[in-house]
């Protein structure tokens, strides 16, 4: 066809679709039914029906035609399907009456009157560029026949040939002008007709005397003809144009000129062909347009809440069933071991008894055995006094034969007591090798084989626990009986090489320097010492000695600092992260999960840091001994608790943040300030386990602001910082105060050593010397006395103290030899801050990513295995935080409610505002829900993820867990929006939708969480949703904003929206959806297009999150 070309870009949705429009007329044309005359028997329905049957077969050939047309192709954006649109669009098959009435008021001759292909192209380009029909050979301004005017068509000359299918020019068509028949539709400015679509209705028009309009479609008559009556339609267009045409709501047209109204338990929407019966709970009073459906909402909530309901009291009365039940075993186990204990104690003092009496018994024997001796002894004095041995031989041998006459004279009287002490001293040695048979508290295996099979048969929580508490009871005993021995009372298994299980760790370091970048400004200066493994290491200064800074110089947590010196790890030069995994550090503020209880904080800590190797039964003997020696026995299964909600004590918070770190089984253990806001019987308590742990040879070190004498003389060694990091005193807390002796500085009476050494650093107490020796020399004096480089901005000091000239002053002189800095400008220090913040984001990132050998020679879990724990952990804290959760489903719930009532679905727009609504209000509390997932336990990732526990893991399994409320979201918020708005697409498409909607916004407010501070991701979370939606919805021609909009993900989803609701629209509808989506640039079959770019900024912002968590939550 020389019309089948494919049109110019320019074109709208009208210029488009000419082509189907043109086929059809060409069709309707090329029913050559007869050339009828005046005389055509419109009488006889038999030639009216077979002439009607034939029409329509030929109209039937025109469908293939159009399958195979252009507009197929030019159209493709807003039809899907060609043949099942088209059919839904002008398939007549089911009613022909308004052809057969045309054919009979027209007399046959309803070939003449229809449009050609060359007419339809000027209708539509005209309505599409100037908003009017062009004037053309008919219809101008020098000739406007009757047939011009809207409603009104006119026929050609019968004899004047016309090719509807490839006709170029408009034919002359100004004969026999009347009313356009019912069923058509008849432009103005064109004098012909073009059918009705299905779906529309199009009688003819009736004049309303009171205002002069043909109702329905409001077109007036023209003046000066009074002969001239109101014809039939006069437009077909979108529906925000002429929606005269289009069957109205609540009612239903099967053919073009029929409308009936909707009956009861029916409804029908605006362009329907047929009713649609309702649902079985759903409403439908008469010529109602939609279906009450609300009861399907309050069913979906009803359903929804119990399946909630279900999922949250189950999951918790599993979790609280099993607590309880491990809990009993516990009690059972704790129960049973105390018995056992308490039985051995009664065997033990039982068996004492029996030896008394045994020994009391062979006393009593011994002392008749002595008195004979006595009596021999003298007999033998009297023989040494009067004769004279040869040899050894015959003194035995008379002592022999002494002994044996005396044994023989008391052999008869003490006969039966020898036997009963004999018999008692047997059954004694009995106890004693077997003992093992009376108790289950044996010291030491008598096999190891027997051993490891008992092992081997622990396999339920009973038999777990009994053989953890057997254990510490061990242990317990062990101490009893060391107790006089050592302060702790173990210094027994201190010495015992059999209990150092863990690899030792010690520290080195040598002129040990930090200096923070950017200002050149001394953190430490030139350190010197070691820290040993089996010993307790106290770090004490005052105010700004940098304490904290040299833990984390040698735990390798020091960023935006350069570090000069050298730092030995068992006097090898190696990275401390190689030890990452056998290296524990305490942060000063207490980090744990205040929606957790103390137990299951500590148990998730060992699982994912305890070797993987290590059986069940040793990793609850470890939390076990951990809970029992910190004396958290009592709250182990207490909240830890947070600001908001109360928990346990301060305290005992303090002993659990320190007991995360004993749970792996450190070999090197660093602590900031663990005692600080501590009493001195839970400081006390916490040093003694501390203690327990050196004697396994593990390598302590922590910081201590301020100790008592009693915790003071708890530690091994001491190293006393002065202001600057400058080292005063580094060696055994018992030598301390006999250096400071030697000095001249001596400790008042009824003073606190550690507070009296302080104080004197801080320059607040004048040192107690003859000597003019000032705080500022003490340095300077330990450098000396240990042969240790002098700085040189140091050296007036050791010049000073080597000439002994005590009436200086040093002051003066200290604060000339320190570094000065130049006065910068405004954009200098601007620069310079700027340049410090790389060099830190770029410590962290080497940090990250810069991996070192490891040789901790521990296995720890798996990735999988974490992540295993972690689901396990988040589970149960979105169980603690149900009510939460609750609150979110309802203010969802009032959302939906509130928009679905408030935005009706537009068919004009196809429910396009209220999808709008819809996104912003979705996007909006959906990400501001997401915040929580991640900004609020920053600080407890910081330290597991510095402890080595992975970060996917982490993240991962948070995600997961959100996959929960991301499934259920949607349908909480649809379950009042979609049954109040009752859109024509399905609830399937927009649960899709919205879920996708969801998981894209929900990964977009990870990345706020993390990469911002609360206060600015709420804000963002609020804002960004607005922007973005305001964005995509601009339909302006602007190529930067569809630029940008391409990057909005509310165009994706309300594209996706709008697609899903435009299918449902068929028949009458299709100029609008057509319209509509050209307007948008949306494209019908970009739906799953759509739902998979939402699925990938989904997983784009998960990534980036992801990434930002590495980077930029390190600290």
């Amino acid at each position: 066809m020389s019309r089948g070309k494919k049109p110019r870009k320019n074109f709208s949705f009208l210029s488009k679709n000419r082509i189907t429009l043109v086929v059809l007329v060409v069709g309707m044309l090329q029913l050559q039914l007869v050339h009828c005359q005046n005389d055509f028997p419109v009488e006889n329905p038999e030639f009216v029906k077979y002439f009607t049957q034939v029409a329509y077969g030929r109209l039937s050939n025109l469908t293939s035609l159009l399958l195979s047309s252009q507009f197929a192709k030019n159209s493709s954006y807003c039809v899907k399907d060609p043949k099942e649109e088209w059919n839904r669009a002008f398939n007549y098959s089911s009613n022909l009456d308004f052809v057969s009435n045309c054919i009979t008021k027209i007399r046959g001759d309803i070939t003449q009157r229809v449009c050609t292909a060359a007419e339809i192209s000027a209708y539509f380009n005209s309505i599409q560029t100037f908003g009017v029909i062009k004037p053309n050979e008919n219809c101008n301004r020098t000739s406007w026949v009757s047939g011009c005017e809207p409603g009104w068509a006119c026929a050609v000359n019968s004899d004047q040939p016309v090719d509807l299918k490839n006709s170029h020019d408009i034919p002359a068509r100004t004969l026999d002008c009347q009313s356009c028949c019912a069923g058509f539709f008849c432009p103005s400015g064109l004098t012909c007709m073009i059918p009705c679509p299905l779906g529309s209705y199009c009688p003819l028009a009736t004049l309303n005397t009171s205002t002069g309009n043909c109702e329905p479609y409001n077109y007036q008559l023209p003046a000066g003809q009074l002969n001239h009556t109101c014809g039939g339609a006069n437009i077909w267009s979108d529906v925000r144009s002429s929606g005269a045409i289009f069957c109205s709501a609540g009612s239903y047209c099967p053919t073009s000129i029929e409308q009936n109204a909707c009956s009861s338990g029916n409804y029908c929407p605006r362009g329907s062909t047929a009713e649609k019966p309702c649902f079985k709970l759903a409403t439908c009073d008469p010529d109602t347009a939609n279906q009450n459906i609300h009861a399907y909402g309050a069913l979906l909530i009803v359903g929804l809440s119990t399946l909630l309901l279900i999922i949250y009291n189950c999951s918790d009365q599993v979790i609280t069933t099993r607590e309880r039940r491990r809990a009993k075993s516990r009690e059972a186990a704790a129960r049973s071991v105390r018995e056992k204990g308490q039985a051995r104690a009664r065997w033990k003092a039982a068996k004492d008894a029996a030896k008394k009496h045994a020994i009391q018994l062979q006393t009593q024997v011994s002392q008749k055995f002595s008195r004979r001796k006595v009596d021999t002894e003298d007999e033998k004095v009297k023989i040494l006094n009067n004769t004279e041995f040869g040899t050894d031989k015959d003194l035995y041998t008379t002592m022999d034969t002494s002994t044996s006459g005396a044994s023989e004279q008391s052999h008869a009287s003490s006969e039966g007591k020898k036997i009963e002490a004999s018999h008692l001293m047997r059954m004694m040695h009995e106890i004693e090798d077997h003992s093992d048979g009376f108790s289950n508290f044996s010291m030491e295996a008598k096999n190891s084989k027997l051993k490891a099979a008992k092992e081997k048969e622990i396999h339920t929580d009973s038999q777990i626990f009994k053989y953890a508490y057997s254990q510490l009871e061990k242990e317990k005993a062990q101490q009893q009986q060391n107790k006089k021995l050592t302060f702790s009372g173990v210094i027994s298994m201190a010495a015992d090489t059999r209990t150092r299980k863990r690899p030792l760790i010690e520290i080195g370091f040598r002129d040990l320097t930090v200096t923070l970048k950017g200002k050149n400004k001394h953190i430490l200066r030139s350190v010197n010492g070691k820290i040993m493994p089996g010993r307790i290491t106290a770090v004490m200064g005052p105010s700004g000695a940098g304490k904290t800074t040299f833990l984390s110089a040698l735990a390798g947590k020091a960023v935006g600092c350069k570090i000069s010196g050298l730092i030995l790890i068992n006097a090898k030069t190696e990275s401390i992260h190689s030890y990452k995994k056998i290296i524990g550090f305490v942060p000063q503020d207490d980090v744990v999960h205040g929606n957790l209880t103390v137990e299951e904080n500590l148990w998730f800590s060992a699982r994912c840091r305890l070797s993987a190797d290590l059986a069940k039964p040793d990793k609850v003997l470890t939390i076990e001994r951990v809970i029992e020696f910190l004396g958290l026995q009592a709250v182990r299964n207490s909240l830890v608790g947070t600001v908001e909600k109360r928990g346990i004590s301060g305290g005992q918070r303090k002993r659990v943040n320190v007991g995360l770190e004993l749970v792996m089984e450190p070999s090197l253990l660093f602590l900031d300030e663990p005692t600080s806001g501590l009493d001195s019987s839970s400081s006390q308590l916490l040093l003694r386990a501390l203690r327990r742990e050196a004697l396994e040879g593990v390598n302590i070190c922590m910081v201590v602001h301020q100790p008592s004498y009693t915790l003071f003389k708890m530690f091994d060694d001491l190293l006393l910082l002065a202001k600057g990091g400058l080292t005063v005193y580094h060696g055994p807390v018992g030598k301390v105060e006999e250096y400071f002796t030697s000095l001249g500085i001596s400790v008042p009476e009824r003073v606190n050593p550690p507070d009296y050494f302080i104080d004197v650093l801080e320059g607040l107490v004048k040192p107690n010397t003859s000597t003019s020796l000032s705080h500022e020399e003490l340095p300077v004096r330990w450098m000396l006395c240990n042969g240790y480089p002098v700085p040189p901005d140091m050296q007036y000091y050791s010049a000073a103290l080597a000439a002994s000239r005590t009436n200086v002053q040093f002051g003066s002189h200290g604060n000339s030899a320190e570094i000065t800095n130049e006065e910068q400008s405004f954009a200098g220090e601007m620069w310079q801050d700027v340049k410090c913040n790389m060099e830190r984001r770029r410590d962290i990132i080497r940090h990250i990513f810069l991996r070192s050998k490891d040789l901790s020679n521990r296995r720890t879990p798996n990735v999988l295995l974490q992540y295993k724990y972690f689901l396990g952990r988040v589970g149960k804290q979105r169980l603690r935080e149900a009510r939460i959760q609750a609150i979110d489903y309802l203010i969802l719930l009032l959302a939906g409610a509130s928009l679905g009532s408030l935005s009706k679905a537009s068919d004009e727009q196809f429910g396009m505002p209220g999808y709008t609504y819809t996104i912003i209000a979705v996007s909006l509390l959906c990400k501001i829900a997401a915040l929580r997932s991640f900004s609020l336990d920053k600080l407890q990732y910081r330290r597991e993820s510095a402890s080595g526990i992975s970060s996917l893991a982490h993240f991962v399994s948070k995600d997961t867990m959100d996959q929960f409320n991301t499934a259920i979201k949607p349908v909480v918020y649809l379950s009042m929006y979609y049954f109040f708005n009752n859109p024509r697409s399905s609830f399937v498409d927009n649960y899709v939708v919205l879920l996708c909607l969801v998981y894209c916004v929900t990964g977009m407010a990870y990345a706020l969480a993390i990469f911002l501070d609360p206060g600015p991701s709420q804000l963002c979370a609020v804002i960004l949703p607005v922007v973005f939606t305001l964005i995509a919805t601009q339909t302006k021609d602007n190529e930067v904003l569809k630029i940008i909009s391409d990057f909005c993900y509310p165009k994706w989803a309300l594209e996706a929206f709008v697609i899903g609701n435009a299918e449902r629209y068929y028949g009458v509808w299709i100029i609008t959806r057509c319209g509509t989506l050209d307007k948008l640039n949306y494209n019908l079959h970009d739906w799953i297009l759509c739902i998979a770019i939402l699925i990938l900024t989904g997983i784009a912002s998960r990534i980036i999150a992801f990434l930002g968590m590495l980077v930029f939550q390190r600290k």
